[in-house]
């Protein structure tokens, strides 16, 4: 027996989520953005030649790194939250407050992380 989903676009786009939905979608985001790196990592290497060489500047690409920077961090950050709620079960009353420490976390090291990825492609 399954689940019965009748849900309108409207009301999916009016659905507010918030934080725990939020980090939900990022991390699943974040999850695709790796497995879009490691894919295009082995794919060169399989390949070879001038083909590979196409591949590897892709991922090369500054802009493609602040991506893939976002994917990893988020990732990471999101799952030692997850990790640490799943090992301390009363601490998921805590959730949202636990949302907002990791995103106190993630911004200022991705913020850095994007200042120096932007400063080394632009040759500084």
């Amino acid at each position: 027996m399954g689940l019965k989903r009748d849900v309108s676009l409207k009301d999916f786009l009016r659905y507010k989520g918030k934080g725990p939905m939020l980090t939900f979608i990022l991390h699943r985001i974040g999850g695709l953005g790796i497995v879009t790196f490691v894919g295009l990592h082995i794919l060169a290497s399989f390949i070879g030649g001038r083909l590979g060489s196409s591949i590897n500047l892709i991922y090369e690409n500054w802009i493609f790194q602040i991506v893939v920077f976002f994917c990893v961090l988020f990732h990471v950050i999101n799952g030692l939250r997850i990790t640490i709620l799943d090992l301390w079960p009363a601490l998921i009353e805590h959730q949202r407050e636990a949302i907002w420490l990791e995103w106190m976390v993630f911004l200022p090291l991705y913020g850095i992380s994007v200042y120096v990825i932007i400063n080394t492609a632009l040759g500084g």
